[in-house]
């Protein structure tokens, strides 16, 4: 057996690591879910406002963290950045199971360093995935991704589940601490994977990028490819050299932004998160039932995830990116809305409290294969090359601060209104997004690059 074959690396060994860390990142997306209502008790927390801010903490962090990890990436390489955000994971998960009684503070830290691995981790993983994966696979990898992502959500709420038996003050220490094995799988993993073979190319490192082509690739594969890399890397070199935030905005690509920017900040402030962070307390909230008990629930939105996910990536062609999108933003749209209206129409009094769980996960259902993975595809269509990467970094900053918005306003929100209220204000949220998609978004699906970038400047 020669040196090249006995270095050959199997594909399926980056796509497992890579699988990991999506799970990383759902995992710890959903933990909070089943943690919450043990943690409120041990800390006998009722102050809606601290328990937003120890919910959204993570992804004050995760917005820092996405924007630092794609800058250091570029400097440090892919490889390294995904080993240091599986670090500062484990790190923050550990000390989030070890956190002192009632010590606010300690758990909002360690919240804020899992954030920052989180939004590392997002921009991370699915770039050195694409990167390595051969050009015939990299379409299926935003599907595979958000299909690893809903997996981690829903072994992070069975987890919860099987735990929900322990005393309070272990049980929820335990389900935010057994976060730390994910990272340190992937952490182990990542160290037996060489760096992307884009990077060492623009890192003038030629040499060390062939030999790495040569670990994942054919032998008739290795140039032609190589020879592709370093004339998209010298492209992109040339077209962002002068990109700054006032570009973004010039008339030439005004419109196109706004499409992306809008659709990824109008995919949290729908409301999503909400369902995901708070159901337990949602159907205490419409049922009395303890949160504690309701933890069944998570599992069924966990199922409807990892189910929608599926669906998306086998009708993902087959439809218009912006048919989907309006589709399920109606639908979204109603399932909030509905229990507002039958509330007013039968009373308070002949409304099943628990229609309201059911209409939630009808959003779920929708959600999960419309505006969950083709958010990101839009966003990797409608950004002409010469933005990309800045126009990239911006909307995937509208993102995290509308998660974070969610999570920390939604417990202060229904402490103060009936919960179909609030859902109701979601509801109008998602008819305002379904039509600012069909006014303010161009179709990308089945046309050029060029193409979208022409209609944008035309506008």
């Amino acid at each position: 057996m020669t040196e090249r074959e006995t270095k050959r690396i199997p594909s399926g060994f980056i796509y497992f690591f890579g699988a990991f860390g999506g799970i990383l990142f759902g995992y710890d997306i959903g933990v909070m879910t089943g943690a919450l209502p043990f943690l409120q008790h041990d800390w006998a927390l009722h102050d809606a406002s601290i328990v937003g801010w120890i919910t959204s903490s993570l992804m004050l962090g995760a917005i820092v963290g996405g924007v630092l990890a794609g800058q250091l990436s570029d400097k440090w390489g892919r490889r390294k950045m995904i080993l240091a955000a599986s670090f500062v994971f484990a790190l923050g998960a550990i000390m989030a199971g070890f956190s002192p009684n009632k010590a606010v503070a300690w758990l909002l830290i360690a919240r804020v360093l899992l954030g920052l691995a989180v939004g590392a981790a997002s921009a991370l993983v699915p770039s050195y995935m694409s990167e390595m994966a051969p050009a015939r696979l990299r379409g299926r990898l935003s599907g595979l991704n958000q299909l690893m992502i809903v997996s981690g959500m829903l072994l992070s709420y069975i987890i919860d589940f099987l735990l929900k038996g322990l005393p309070h003050g272990i049980a929820w220490r335990l389900m935010l601490g057994l976060a730390a094995v994910p990272a340190i799988i992937l952490f182990l993993g990542v160290l037996r994977l060489p760096e992307s073979p884009r990077f060492l190319v623009k890192s003038k490192q030629i040499d060390a990028a062939r030999q790495v082509l040569s670990y994942i690739r054919s032998t008739d594969e290795i140039e032609p490819e190589l020879e592709e890399i370093q004339a998209m890397a010298t492209q992109e070199a040339n077209a962002q050299s002068n990109v700054t935030l006032a570009t973004l905005f010039s008339s030439k690509y005004r419109y196109l932004v706004t499409a992306g920017i809008g659709v990824a900040a109008f995919q949290q402030f729908m409301g999503a998160n909400a369902i995901f962070y708070y159901i337990p307390l949602i159907v205490e909230k419409a049922t009395g039932q303890a949160a504690s008990d309701a933890l069944l629930w998570p599992i069924v939105q966990g199922v409807i995830l990892v189910l929608g996910a599926i669906l998306y990536m086998v009708i993902a062609e087959k439809f218009k990116r912006r048919t989907l999108l309006m589709v399920g933003g109606t639908a979204m749209a109603l399932s909030f809305l509905m229990p507002a209206v039958l509330n007013m129409i039968v009373g308070a009094n002949h409304f099943p409290p628990m229609m309201i769980v059911v209409f939630l996960s009808i959003f779920v259902a929708f959600y999960s294969f419309t505006w969950a993975p083709l958010t990101w595809v839009l966003v990797g269509e409608v950004f002409p090359l010469a933005i990309r990467g800045r126009a990239s970094g911006l909307a995937s900053s509208f993102n995290w601060i509308g998660s974070f918005l969610v999570g920390l306003l939604f417990p202060i929100m229904t402490a103060s209104m009936a919960q179909d209220a609030v859902f109701a204000i979601f509801g109008v949220i998602s008819i305002i997004a379904v039509l600012f998609v069909r006014f303010c978004v161009p179709e990308t699906h089945g046309r050029t690059l060029e193409e979208i970038e022409q209609e944008g400047a035309n506008r």
